[in-house]
């Protein structure tokens, strides 16, 4: 019989984690150990924050979430979360499809420019890089000019860059990181930059609350920050 972590109800085979697509490398990474040591399985549904926001609405839920501190906290006001537990910090970042030249983006003057020059950028819909991304070029005057040129789809939009289909991707680094087909440009500049904080919470309903909550410190444990830094984000 496997050890399980203390108070892990073992009559149930396993948990539900809805999570935004901006973690789902670190969740991937640490969830096989974690299933291994308590014996349950981790069912993972990946969208983004206001999706599956909208999803939850709609009479979907699970055991754990990891959204947006803001979408935790959403949650928590609605009385369907208890608590918010901080994960990592991730920034909006560029990506070029691999091989690509990469423009210069180390200024908001030259990452202005590199918008206006690009053919065509692809950002999400619903994402927060996405939703964030839409304000930028508000704030930078050239949203006319951006949108008329611009592909907009939830998931990873680096497989945009990757396929050719467009010559930019903006979107948290963490998501940009999960397609091999592209190099990272870097992240905004700093005077430009928006910083997201992922973070989770357990349902207040769930029938396996002392399991999420036991992946949830797994995740926020401080020997987690390598595994973050290497995802493209910043522990907290």
């Amino acid at each position: 019989m496997l050890n399980e972590p203390p108070g892990i109800n073992s009559s149930m085979t396993d948990i539900k984690v809805l999570s935004t697509i901006g973690m789902r490398t670190v969740l991937e990474d640490v969830v096989p150990a974690f299933e291994r040591t308590s014996g349950l399985t981790v069912r993972r549904v990946y969208d983004s924050s206001v999706a599956l926001l909208k999803r939850i609405d709609g009479g979907e839920t699970g055991d754990a979430a990891v959204f947006t501190a803001a979408g935790i906290d959403d949650l928590i006001r609605q009385g369907k979360v208890v608590k918010r537990t901080d994960l990592a910090r991730s920034g909006v970042g560029v990506a070029v499809a691999k091989g690509a030249p990469k423009p210069d983006i180390g200024t908001a003057g030259a990452f202005k420019d590199a918008l206006l020059k690009a053919k065509s950028i692809a950002h999400s819909k619903t994402g927060a890089s996405g939703l964030y991304f839409m304000t930028l070029i508000e704030r930078l005057g050239i949203a006319d000019a951006v949108n008329a040129k611009a592909i907009v789809r939830d998931g990873v939009v680096a497989e945009i860059a990757a396929r050719g289909e467009a010559e930019l991707a903006v979107q948290q680094i963490s998501e940009l990181m999960q397609s091999s087909g592209v190099d990272i440009v870097g992240p905004l500049p700093a005077e430009l930059q928006s910083i997201t904080i992922f973070s989770a919470g357990v349902f207040r309903n769930s029938p396996q609350a002392e399991a999420a909550n036991a992946l949830i410190a797994d995740l926020a444990s401080p020997a987690r920050g390598a595994l973050i830094r290497r995802k493209g984000m910043e522990p907290v």
